[in-house]
């Protein structure tokens, strides 16, 4: 038995198992059509791997495990080293993302200029923490070590945009004008 092979047994097995628990949840399907012409793109090969989930990333704002796994069988490369790809490079992410991104510099010129501050009104605002997404998938908010910005501290970006010199108050207008 090959490798691809042994792979769908135990996938077989698992869902059996899942079933037999209660927890019987079909996969969604993946979007084949579109994962064919990123693998097309890169010429089907596993050493563009990187490329490809780059490409799948763009297309979804984040890696859907459907896709992985089809990915997997077709390219022969195992969901393990699909996953410690994903998790090793932080530009990848598995959970879906919202259409806006906002990031907060949270480097020391921002934190000393407010950006404390800054991040209770931009969690205020989207009524979420730093590191998840709103409900509706509009905005996804996290914080970055540093954007380089530091003469404009506090500073945010909405979808690469840069707000700067932000304090508490004026947070609610920058995001206002993604909406």
């Amino acid at each position: 038995m090959g490798r691809i092979e042994t792979i769908r047994a135990i996938e077989t097995s698992l869902e059996s198992r899942r079933a037999a628990a209660g927890f019987a949840t079909t996969p969604a399907a993946p979007d084949a059509p579109a994962v064919e012409t990123i693998l097309d793109r890169h010429g089907r090969a596993s050493a563009q791997i990187i490329a490809i989930l780059q490409d799948l990333q763009e297309q979804h704002r984040y890696l859907p495990e459907p896709e992985l796994r089809y990915i997997s069988r077709q390219l022969d490369v195992p969901m393990t080293r699909l996953y410690a790809i994903a998790t090793f490079y932080k530009a990848f992410r598995l959970e879906p993302r919202g259409r806006h991104e906002v990031c907060l510099c949270m480097g020391t010129a921002c934190h000393v200029r407010g950006g404390e501050r800054v991040k209770d009104a931009i969690e205020r605002s989207l009524g979420v923490a730093a590191g998840e997404t709103t409900a509706d998938m509009r905005f996804s908010f996290e914080t970055v070590r540093c954007l380089g910005c530091c003469g404009q501290a506090p500073v945010m970006t909405v979808d690469g945009k840069i707000y700067g010199k932000l304090d508490h108050l004026t947070v609610g207008a920058a995001l206002e004008s993604h909406t």
